[in-house]
């Protein structure tokens, strides 16, 4: 069931979401060679501490940590760790949630460490182009899959890149994950139609190769790589719904 928001829980969730992008913004400037995605995790929890917020994933389903970083072939849900040490050349993705007076926000970004190559340039302006194009697209009385699915495949394929369709956005605001389902690709199923009110996020996860296929790695229970190795991207809003487009909640 899509939850319509009513003013209130919007002006809540709009706070939130300023939040998460200062946060990801704040985080994102340690990103260097030679940091670990554990000390990127601990800058933002002293971050979102300080603003009177907490973060959604730490214990979420078990997830040990407060964000999450995703380097290079790791499409999501990467761990912070110690032992991941950033080195010139590698792309990391940087996904915060904050928790504000009860509201969430949600946002991620993929950003370059130190020089990368230029396939790897390309797949992040493709990743981002692809998520503005959608985000574009999004009118009330439109279809969600042809906004969004259609629209970032399209893109996406003209580069040689595939979206991930194991994944996807999702409602967002009163809960962590709320409907709708946000498919990256083109698909009938489980369509939407836009209504005014509607929060969700739209997240491309877009894999370097002609293979959308990801894996998950046993060992954590949470980490999922790309199933050929390739290097994967990913930019992300929540996004509202509004009585004539759409509206970025998440940004500065």
């Amino acid at each position: 069931m899509v939850i319509i928001k009513s003013p209130p829980q919007i002006e809540g969730i709009k706070k939130s979401s300023v939040l998460a992008a200062q946060t990801l913004e704040y985080v994102a400037s340690f990103v260097k060679e030679g940091v670990s995605t554990a000390f990127l995790d601990q800058k933002a929890v002293e971050f979102i501490s300080k603003n009177g917020a907490i973060a959604a994933p730490l214990n979420y389903n078990g997830f040990p940590k407060s964000i999450c970083t995703s380097v290079n072939n790791v499409v999501c849900h990467g761990i912070p760790s110690e032992k991941d040490v950033l080195k010139a050349g590698d792309i990391i993705n940087i996904d915060v949630t904050t928790i504000l007076n009860g509201y969430y926000g949600d946002t991620s970004a993929t950003y370059p460490v130190g020089e990368i190559s230029p396939h790897a340039k390309q797949l992040i302006k493709a990743t981002r182009d692809s998520m503005y194009l959608a985000i574009d697209a999004l009118k009330p009385g439109k279809s969600l899959n042809a906004s969004v699915g259609q629209v970032i495949e399209k893109y996406v394929n003209q580069f040689g890149f595939i979206p991930v369709r194991e994944l996807g956005g999702h409602g967002v605001g009163i809960h962590f994950h709320e409907d709708p389902f946000v498919f990256h690709f083109t698909t009938p199923s489980h369509d939407t139609i836009l209504k005014p009110g509607m929060i969700f996020t739209v997240e491309p996860m877009i894999n370097a190769s002609k293979n959308w296929q990801v894996t998950l790695d046993e060992s954590d229970g949470w980490t999922i790589r790309t199933a050929d190795g390739s290097l994967s991207a990913q930019f992300e809003h929540t996004i509202l719904i509004t009585e004539i487009g759409s509206e970025i909640l998440t940004q500065i």
